[in-house]
């Protein structure tokens, strides 16, 4: 596994595209809107989405993210680090940010790889 991450519209998807040489049909594009999990394709996009739908749903996102990691150990996944900035006033929200933030420690501690994208500029973590 390889994990992408930085802030939004910072070049993650561009340059993992470019540096692994992949098509629009290696990318599985995640939706706040679908709690089920993403899977079968190479580039698993916007992993942040994902985890809001599973918060709005109400199921246990550790359990969820857990498996899903264990059922996709060779995908590159994409993130926004929502991590930063003002604390959300709404609850759904904070606790979306909390979920992102332990998922994406929990899918750092297993990738071979770990990648920071800042101004396009990517820095290698791990």
């Amino acid at each position: 596994m390889i994990l992408v991450f930085g802030g939004a519209h910072q070049g993650k998807l561009a340059y993992t595209i470019e540096r692994f040489g992949f098509a629009e049909d290696d990318i599985y594009r995640c939706s706040e809107d679908n709690a089920a999990p993403p899977g079968g394709r190479k580039i698993t996009y916007e992993i942040d989405k994902w985890i809001l739908a599973l918060v709005r749903a109400g199921s246990d996102v550790s359990a969820s993210v857990r498996q899903w990691m264990e059922n996709n150990p060779d995908t590159i996944v994409i993130i926004n680090d929502i991590s930063c900035g003002i604390v959300p006033v709404c609850a759904e929200m904070r606790q979306w940010r909390e979920a992102a933030g332990r998922s994406m420690a929990a899918i750092a501690g297993v990738s071979d790889e770990v990648v920071r994208l800042f101004c396009g500029i990517p820095t290698r973590i791990k």
